[in-house]
């Protein structure tokens, strides 16, 4: 597994190469002390893990990720600050891993071993965590607790059983996040999980309604989504 780091502080780039060489196989090709150069440097050469910083110079390490984000295979981004508000933000362009500085050695340790772990599976992982918000907080929780999701406006309602959070991205967006072998849209307003699918009702224009294990709600399932709906649950 090949890395680079864009951190614009000598100490702290200085003490995160210990930790990488230290305590992992991860190979470090390249340090930048600004994501330009970085940027430049990925445009010719492939690595599968960035280690950045947000806040830097001509580039901010936020933005540096969302042009990432774009590339056909984009490595991994570890995301390495000592700013806690800017972690929702970094999930929401699927960020690996967000640490937080100091650093502290469990933590390195557990980030590294992490990514070397996902680096024997799948590239095409999905996290089995998600990171929601709820009264100002930020609540991580398990995909497998999610019943079902609700597009309202520009964000996403995220239910389980017994609570109610937020993400602050579109349906859309937030769909891509999930397992697809589990979660299907079954609306353009609503995406529901496969798994805790416990009856379906005929409805009007030959469409159905869901009801959900453990919920009163019932989730539909549009005219145009019936046919794939039909598939996936053998009907």
């Amino acid at each position: 597994m090949r890395c680079i780091i864009v951190e614009d502080e000598y100490p702290s780039r200085e003490e995160l190469k210990y930790f990488i060489k230290e305590y992992s196989s991860i190979e470090i090709i390249e340090e930048f002390e600004e994501a330009l150069s970085a940027l430049k440097f990925l445009e010719k050469s492939n690595v599968d893990v960035i280690f950045l910083d947000i806040n830097m110079p001509n580039l901010d390490g936020m933005t540096f990720s969302k042009l990432i984000a774009k590339f056909k295979e984009p490595p991994k981004i570890v995301f390495i600050t000592a700013y806690k508000e800017y972690a929702v933000e970094a999930f929401e362009v699927y960020a690996f891993d967000y640490i937080l500085k100091p650093y502290s050695k469990e933590r390195m340790i557990h980030a590294l071993k992490k990514l070397e772990d996902q680096g024997k599976v799948d590239i095409g992982y999905k996290r089995d965590k998600i990171i929601l918000c709820k009264s100002e907080k930020m609540i991580v929780i398990d995909w497998t607790d999610i019943y079902y999701c609700e597009a309202r406006e520009r964000e996403t309602i995220v239910y389980t059983k017994d609570e109610s959070y937020i993400a602050k991205i579109n349906i859309s967006h937030f769909l891509k996040k999930l397992p697809e072998d589990k979660f299907f849209r079954s609306h353009r307003s609503y995406i529901l999980n496969l798994d805790k699918v416990q009856e379906i009702v005929p409805w009007f224009n030959n469409t159905y309604n869901v009801k959900l294990e453990d919920l009163d709600t019932t989730i539909p399932v549009s005219r145009n989504k019936i046919k794939e709906f039909r598939k996936i649950m053998g009907i």
